[in-house]
Protein backbone atom coordinates (compact mmCIF):
# COMPACT_ATOMS: atom_id res chain seq x y z
CA UNK A 1 0.00 0.00 0.00
CA UNK A 2 1.37 3.40 -1.00
CA UNK A 3 1.89 5.88 1.79
CA UNK A 4 1.08 9.57 1.51
CA UNK A 5 4.04 11.36 -0.09
CA UNK A 6 5.93 13.73 2.16
CA UNK A 7 7.31 17.00 0.82
CA UNK A 8 11.00 17.50 1.45
CA UNK A 9 11.57 20.45 3.76
CA UNK A 10 15.32 20.36 3.41
CA UNK A 11 15.22 23.61 1.46
CA UNK A 12 14.92 25.38 4.82
CA UNK A 13 18.48 24.26 5.61
CA UNK A 14 19.87 24.45 2.09
CA UNK A 15 22.33 26.97 0.77
CA UNK A 16 20.99 30.36 -0.29
CA UNK A 17 21.17 29.16 -3.89
CA UNK A 18 19.19 26.06 -2.90
CA UNK A 19 16.40 28.18 -1.42
CA UNK A 20 16.28 30.24 -4.60
CA UNK A 21 16.16 27.07 -6.71
CA UNK A 22 13.19 25.71 -4.76
CA UNK A 23 11.30 29.00 -4.98
CA UNK A 24 11.85 29.20 -8.75
CA UNK A 25 10.66 25.61 -9.25
CA UNK A 26 7.50 26.25 -7.23
CA UNK A 27 6.79 29.50 -9.07
CA UNK A 28 7.09 27.69 -12.37
CA UNK A 29 4.95 24.67 -11.50
CA UNK A 30 2.43 25.30 -8.72
CA UNK A 31 0.16 28.04 -10.04
CA UNK A 32 -1.99 26.97 -12.96
CA UNK A 33 -1.49 23.34 -11.93
CA UNK A 34 -4.85 21.54 -12.17
CA UNK A 35 -3.91 19.32 -9.21
CA UNK A 36 -3.75 22.41 -6.97
CA UNK A 37 -6.53 24.84 -7.93
CA UNK A 38 -6.68 26.79 -4.66
CA UNK A 39 -3.11 27.80 -3.80
CA UNK A 40 -3.37 29.84 -0.56
CA UNK A 41 -0.62 32.29 -1.53
CA UNK A 42 -0.64 34.39 -4.70
CA UNK A 43 2.24 33.77 -7.07
CA UNK A 44 3.06 37.46 -6.89
CA UNK A 45 3.60 37.17 -3.13
CA UNK A 46 6.17 34.40 -3.56
CA UNK A 47 7.81 36.27 -6.43
CA UNK A 48 8.13 39.40 -4.31
CA UNK A 49 9.68 37.43 -1.45
CA UNK A 50 12.12 35.80 -3.86
CA UNK A 51 13.05 39.16 -5.37
CA UNK A 52 13.61 40.63 -1.91
CA UNK A 53 15.84 37.74 -0.95
CA UNK A 54 17.79 37.88 -4.20
CA UNK A 55 18.36 41.63 -3.77
CA UNK A 56 19.43 41.24 -0.13
CA UNK A 57 21.75 38.43 -1.11
CA UNK A 58 23.42 40.67 -3.69
CA UNK A 59 23.87 43.39 -1.08
CA UNK A 60 25.90 41.06 1.13
CA UNK A 61 28.65 41.13 -1.47
CA UNK A 62 29.58 44.55 -0.07
CA UNK A 63 29.90 43.04 3.41
CA UNK A 64 28.61 44.35 6.72
CA UNK A 65 26.48 42.95 9.51
CA UNK A 66 23.45 45.00 8.50
CA UNK A 67 23.44 43.50 5.00
CA UNK A 68 23.82 40.00 6.40
CA UNK A 69 20.96 40.54 8.83
CA UNK A 70 18.75 41.86 6.05
CA UNK A 71 19.57 38.84 3.91
CA UNK A 72 18.79 36.45 6.75
CA UNK A 73 15.46 38.15 7.39
CA UNK A 74 14.54 37.99 3.70
CA UNK A 75 15.52 34.34 3.59
CA UNK A 76 13.40 33.54 6.64
CA UNK A 77 10.37 35.23 5.06
CA UNK A 78 10.84 33.29 1.82
CA UNK A 79 11.31 29.98 3.64
CA UNK A 80 8.16 30.62 5.69
CA UNK A 81 6.15 31.04 2.48
CA UNK A 82 7.65 27.90 0.99
CA UNK A 83 6.82 25.91 4.13
CA UNK A 84 3.20 27.10 3.95
CA UNK A 85 2.99 26.09 0.31
CA UNK A 86 4.65 22.74 1.00
CA UNK A 87 2.03 22.01 3.66
CA UNK A 88 -0.73 22.89 1.20
CA UNK A 89 0.70 20.58 -1.45
CA UNK A 90 1.10 17.68 0.94
CA UNK A 91 -2.45 18.09 2.25
CA UNK A 92 -4.03 18.43 -1.19
CA UNK A 93 -2.06 16.04 -3.40
CA UNK A 94 -4.54 13.22 -2.69
CA UNK A 95 -1.75 10.81 -1.81
CA UNK A 96 -0.50 11.03 -5.39
CA UNK A 97 3.29 11.20 -5.56
CA UNK A 98 3.26 12.39 -9.18
CA UNK A 99 0.89 15.22 -8.31
CA UNK A 100 3.07 16.26 -5.37
CA UNK A 101 6.14 16.33 -7.60
CA UNK A 102 4.29 18.37 -10.23
CA UNK A 103 4.14 21.24 -7.72
CA UNK A 104 7.84 21.96 -8.02
CA UNK A 105 8.62 20.62 -4.55
CA UNK A 106 10.73 17.54 -4.03
CA UNK A 107 9.28 14.49 -2.31
CA UNK A 108 10.93 12.32 0.33
CA UNK A 109 12.04 9.04 -1.20
CA UNK A 110 9.97 6.00 -0.24
CA UNK A 111 12.38 3.48 -1.74
CA UNK A 112 12.60 0.65 0.71
CA UNK A 113 14.05 -1.96 -1.57
CA UNK A 114 15.36 -4.99 0.27
CA UNK A 115 19.11 -5.10 0.57
CA UNK A 116 20.15 -8.62 -0.31
CA UNK A 117 23.43 -9.88 1.09
CA UNK A 118 25.76 -11.80 -1.17
CA UNK A 119 26.78 -15.25 -0.06
CA UNK A 120 30.33 -14.97 1.30
CA UNK A 121 33.23 -16.92 -0.12
CA UNK A 122 35.92 -18.53 2.03
CA UNK A 123 39.35 -17.35 0.92
CA UNK A 124 41.45 -19.43 3.27
CA UNK A 125 41.16 -21.82 6.22
CA UNK A 126 44.50 -22.41 7.96
CA UNK A 127 45.90 -23.51 11.29
CA UNK A 128 46.41 -20.84 13.91
CA UNK A 129 47.93 -22.95 16.66
CA UNK A 130 46.86 -25.99 18.63
CA UNK A 131 43.09 -26.43 18.51
CA UNK A 132 42.64 -23.28 16.44
CA UNK A 133 41.78 -22.58 12.81
CA UNK A 134 41.87 -19.14 11.19
CA UNK A 135 39.18 -18.39 8.64
CA UNK A 136 39.47 -15.66 6.02
CA UNK A 137 36.38 -14.55 4.14
CA UNK A 138 35.86 -12.20 1.21
CA UNK A 139 34.06 -9.16 2.65
CA UNK A 140 30.37 -8.81 1.79
CA UNK A 141 28.88 -5.38 1.14
CA UNK A 142 26.42 -4.26 3.87
CA UNK A 143 27.42 -7.13 6.15
CA UNK A 144 27.72 -6.18 9.82
CA UNK A 145 29.01 -9.50 11.12
CA UNK A 146 29.87 -12.99 9.93
CA UNK A 147 28.46 -16.12 11.53
CA UNK A 148 30.50 -19.32 11.33
CA UNK A 149 29.37 -22.90 11.90
CA UNK A 150 31.47 -26.05 12.00
CA UNK A 151 30.91 -29.80 11.76
CA UNK A 152 33.29 -32.66 12.50
CA UNK A 153 34.10 -35.00 9.64
CA UNK A 154 34.55 -38.65 10.65
CA UNK A 155 37.22 -40.92 9.17
CA UNK A 156 34.62 -42.50 6.89
CA UNK A 157 33.61 -39.08 5.59
CA UNK A 158 30.43 -38.82 7.62
CA UNK A 159 29.68 -35.21 8.52
CA UNK A 160 28.43 -34.59 12.05
CA UNK A 161 25.84 -32.01 13.06
CA UNK A 162 26.54 -28.34 12.38
CA UNK A 163 27.29 -26.27 15.45
CA UNK A 164 27.67 -22.54 15.92
CA UNK A 165 31.34 -21.61 16.24
CA UNK A 166 31.61 -17.83 16.39
CA UNK A 167 30.11 -14.52 15.19
CA UNK A 168 32.74 -11.97 14.22
CA UNK A 169 32.66 -8.47 12.67
CA UNK A 170 36.02 -8.96 11.00
CA UNK A 171 36.12 -11.04 7.81
CA UNK A 172 39.90 -10.90 7.45
CA UNK A 173 40.83 -13.26 10.29
CA UNK A 174 38.12 -15.16 12.15
CA UNK A 175 39.58 -17.45 14.86
CA UNK A 176 37.88 -20.78 15.51
CA UNK A 177 39.14 -21.99 18.87
CA UNK A 178 38.55 -24.91 21.21
CA UNK A 179 38.84 -27.48 18.43
CA UNK A 180 40.08 -31.02 18.93
CA UNK A 181 43.57 -31.60 17.51
CA UNK A 182 43.67 -34.22 14.78
CA UNK A 183 40.00 -33.79 13.84
CA UNK A 184 38.92 -32.71 10.35
CA UNK A 185 36.34 -29.92 10.36
CA UNK A 186 33.92 -28.61 7.76
CA UNK A 187 33.41 -24.85 8.02
CA UNK A 188 30.71 -22.58 6.56
CA UNK A 189 30.07 -18.86 6.98
CA UNK A 190 27.19 -16.51 6.27
CA UNK A 191 26.88 -12.74 6.40
CA UNK A 192 24.51 -10.90 8.76
CA UNK A 193 23.10 -7.46 7.96
CA UNK A 194 21.11 -5.71 5.25
CA UNK A 195 17.32 -5.71 5.33
CA UNK A 196 17.07 -9.46 4.73
CA UNK A 197 19.00 -10.40 7.86
CA UNK A 198 21.16 -13.22 6.59
CA UNK A 199 22.89 -14.33 3.42
CA UNK A 200 23.04 -17.93 2.33
CA UNK A 201 25.72 -20.21 3.74
CA UNK A 202 29.01 -20.37 1.87
CA UNK A 203 30.31 -23.50 0.24
CA UNK A 204 31.98 -25.62 2.92
CA UNK A 205 35.73 -25.66 3.38
CA UNK A 206 37.59 -28.42 5.25
CA UNK A 207 40.76 -28.39 7.33
CA UNK A 208 42.26 -30.51 10.10
CA UNK A 209 42.94 -28.95 13.47
CA UNK A 210 46.46 -29.50 14.82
Amino acid sequence: MNSTPRIQLGFAYATDAGVQETALAVLKNLWGNSAFPAVPVPAATLQAALDAFTGALADTAQGGTAATAAKNNARAALVALLRRLASYVQTNCGGDRAAALSSGFKVVSTNRARTELSTPAIIALVNGGSGCLILRVKAVKNAKTYQVRIAEVAADGTIGPWEHAVTCPNSRAIPLTGLTPGVLYNVQVRAIGGSTGYSGWSDPSSHMSL
